[in-house]
């Protein structure tokens, strides 16, 4: 049985729902009559059209927020905002993150590094991360069983590096691994019955991936809606022992 069949009613929030896997979860969970209440997140109206106007057709279920991940400030007021409506979340999942915008791309040598693309990399990546995990804390700390996932990605292992290149993506994932397996043994003490874990999605056909898609075999990308199963799949499935692990999307654990 799923954790969430256990819970009722189940609330959710989705970090970075204003496209690609986060926008996806949203639609998954508004057609899940477990899912009572979700909560989303969006950085700029402009690219949340389509989300702003699922909440407008779903108001009972549906609250739209906005927040910007690489402030602090605004993470701790989108927080109080849901704690005013709820004391309680279920499911998390943070779907935020930078491959590139405008000038800042993947690097693929060392002479493409600059440190404030890097420094952007590891706001978005990694930082933004652990910061939803020091104030989501009290909405996850209750009695029911609970999930915090991140998405993270298969470059982000250094185990698993044999190409290089990439840096401030690679190591900013790295990062947020790191963060986020910390955070599972904090939350072990502080909200046993919470489990954290970050997930690789697979490449997945979004705005995120398009430029590098032409090297990927057709069978390899995934549709947004096949990721957002798959992904769920692995969360419904997570046991007690799985907190703090980076799993890919067929359920795999993958070497840090």
């Amino acid at each position: 049985m799923s954790f969430i069949d256990e819970i009722n009613p189940a609330h959710a929030l989705i970090v970075g729902a204003s496209q690609g896997i986060g926008l996806g979860f949203v639609k998954r969970l508004l057609q899940d009559d477990r899912i009572a209440k979700v909560y989303a997140t969006y950085r700029q109206p402009e690219s949340a059209s389509e989300l702003i106007a699922l909440a407008d057709e779903n108001s009972e279920r549906l609250t739209c927020l906005l927040m910007d991940i690489t402030d602090e400030l605004h993470i701790s007021g989108c927080v109080e905002q849901i704690r005013t409506k709820t004391n309680k979340l279920h499911l998390v999942v943070n779907c935020v993150g930078l491959l590139h915008e405008g000038t800042l791309q993947p690097e693929k040598s060392l002479k493409q590094l600059n440190s404030e693309n890097l420094l952007r990399y590891f706001q978005i990546n990694s930082i933004g991360a652990v910061l939803l995990a020091k104030y989501l804390l009290p909405l996850l700390r209750h009695q029911e069983r609970s999930v915090f996932a991140t998405i993270s990605a298969k470059l982000g292992s250094i185990g698993d590096n044999q190409l290089g290149g990439w840096y401030g993506y690679r190591a900013s994932k790295a990062a947020l691994n790191m963060f986020i397996r910390t955070v599972a043994i904090e939350y072990r003490r502080s909200c046993p019955k919470t489990l954290v874990v970050t997930l690789h999605p697979g490449t997945t056909d979004t705005r995120l991936s398009s430029p590098f898609q032409s090297n990927v075999p057709t069978e390899k990308l995934f549709l947004v809606e096949r990721t957002v199963e798959q992904l769920l799949t692995v969360i419904e499935q997570l046991q007690e022992s799985d907190s703090g692990q980076f799993f890919s999307w067929d359920g795999s654990r993958l070497p840090w």
